[in-house]
């Protein structure tokens, strides 16, 4: 029951909104700012992308396994639509919006590599991410 009654104040809320904003009453819905990703952020979300794909490991995604590869095409779509609306600026957006859970179903993604147990795909990445910063300050 309050699941309905949740649904139909939200319901409400958006059909008010969108009256408001065809009579010219309400302008502008005011989104956070997000900039592109800086030339840095760009290259760690890239080579965490590539990365996966070179890495051997399996992908799980929405209760099935994937290679390497397909994952990392699948990722790389994901990262794509999120970038042309700049929701992905930081490493840690990327992974956090992208490659830790499915945006369709909200189950999150593992990684499985050779002679390792399936870890949380935010997890692996998040590993991934503090080796490359570490290997960039030497």
């Amino acid at each position: 029951m309050i699941a309905r009654s949740a649904r139909a104040v939200l319901l409400a809320a958006v059909t008010l909104s969108l009256g408001l904003l065809s009579v010219g009453m309400l302008s502008a819905v005011a989104l956070p700012a997000v900039a592109a990703p800086s030339p840095q952020a760009q290259r760690e979300i890239d080579a965490l992308i590539a990365g996966l794909g070179a890495s051997g490991c399996a992908f799980e995604r929405n209760g099935r396994w994937y290679d390497a590869k397909t994952a990392q095409a699948h990722l790389r779509k994901k990262y794509d639509y999120l970038r042309k609306r700049d929701m992905a600026d930081t490493a840690e957006l990327f992974i956090e919006r992208a490659a830790s859970e499915s945006s369709m179903s909200g189950k999150p993604y593992r990684v499985r590599c050779p002679g390792k147990a399936a870890e949380p795909s935010a997890q692996w990445f998040g590993q991934r991410l503090q080796a490359l910063r570490t290997a960039a300050k030497r």
